[in-house]
């Protein structure tokens, strides 16, 4: 079993991602993104790439780091205390993944920062891959794209974007789906805007006769699933990395909170029912940050194998952050409820990570099933 404990490397790159995110990206920051509706900071994305974080996953014959998937989510974790919104997920996670795998030319571009991608999966109220019904119909190399995807995270500042669409089959083949690597400036593509609670940049994107050929199918015509799962565990275990540090940093500001308001003339952290509220999320937290830990392990070693430890992270990751931003919002009191308080982001942005790509029903069904129930 591969080891969980951070090596010299890791503890390094967490103590400097820490450093610049602390001084750099406080939480503070994330309110002027949520107000001017941008849905992340250009500039401090290309601070990122700069220093190598949007090539974490790109190898360095493409001008990427190529330090692994335990690094993304050391990156990820640190983002999430902080609740920088950035294209990290999905473009340096997802998208460098999927089309490594690919052996694409345009992972240099995601590597230093001037080409962000987007992911087109969801069509309705859930993640389902099998579900896409969108049309790619096909006439020689040349393709017909039809059908609209509902929710795509960094779908208006996308450059390219990742689409997943159905060449052949029907709703619930696992075959028959194809996966289109397209520029977002294609005649007949749209986008509008989705006013998420997190504020952050998402989009409805509506496909018209877009025309794509063979040389944007990633991967075989009809094994888009096979070509994108890779993909979508390496982005499943860093959103569950990136809930983990959401947890992390509800914690740490409702155990300083506990630790300076007064009650009846006492600190309210010398209560021991909140005490014993405080210690039983600090425990939840440190076995979640376990299997967080083990998913990106998993994926460094055996990335074809690793889809259940991927999804008992994002499992416990949901549910643990839900625990940390309700017990924030509850023991804050009347101003964990206020915008003006910065314990609601937490909250909204655990929310939208509890869904995005599978939400517990959909990683917890998977992790029963390979354990036989």
């Amino acid at each position: 079993m591969e080891s969980l404990i951070l090596n010299e490397d890791e503890t390094m790159l967490r103590d400097a991602a820490r450093g610049f995110l602390d001084a750099s990206a406080p939480v503070t920051a994330f309110r002027k993104v949520r107000d001017d509706g941008t849905g992340f900071d250009r500039g401090m994305w290309r601070e990122m790439a700069q220093m190598g974080w949007a090539g974490v996953l790109v190898p360095e014959a493409n001008g990427g780091a190529d330090m692994g998937h335990r690094a993304a989510g050391i990156l990820a974790e640190e983002m999430g205390q902080t609740l920088v919104a950035s294209p990290f997920i999905s473009s340096a996670v997802i998208a460098a993944t999927t089309l490594r795998a690919a052996a694409s030319d345009r992972l240099a571009g995601i590597a230093d920062g001037s080409t962000i991608y987007a992911l087109a999966i969801d069509e309705g109220a859930k993640f389902n891959p099998k579900a896409v019904m969108m049309e790619a119909t096909q006439s020689g190399n040349a393709f017909k794209l039809n059908g609209k995807k509902g929710f795509v995270a960094e779908g208006r500042a996308a450059d390219r974007v990742l689409v997943l669409a159905r060449t052949s089959g029907s709703a619930g083949d696992a075959d028959g789906l194809t996966l289109f690597d397209l520029n977002t400036d294609r005649a007949g593509l749209t986008r509008d805007a989705i006013a998420a609670v997190d504020g952050r940049d998402y989009a409805r994107m509506a496909f018209d006769n877009v025309d794509a050929t063979g040389d944007d199918v990633v991967g075989e015509v009809g094994g888009g699933l096979a070509a994108i799962q890779t993909g979508l565990n390496a982005g499943q275990a860093a959103i569950a990395a990136e809930l983990g540090g959401v947890s992390a940093g509800a914690f740490a500001m409702t155990a300083s909170y506990l630790k300076e308001r007064k009650q009846f003339d006492k600190l309210i952290g010398t209560f021991q029912s909140l005490q014993h509220r405080a210690a039983h999320l600090w425990a939840e937290i440190e076995v979640t940050a376990s299997a967080i830990a083990n998913a990106g392990r998993m994926l460094d070693a055996d990335p074809a194998n690793a889809a259940v430890a991927v999804s008992l992270a994002k499992a416990r990751a949901t549910d643990t952050a839900k625990l940390a931003v309700s017990e924030g919002v509850q023991m804050h009191g009347g101003i964990g409820m206020t915008d003006e308080f910065d314990m609601g982001f937490y909250m909204k942005r655990a929310r939208v990570g509890a869904e995005w790509l599978g939400d517990y029903g959909y990683h917890a069904a998977i992790v029963a099933a390979a354990r036989g129930f």
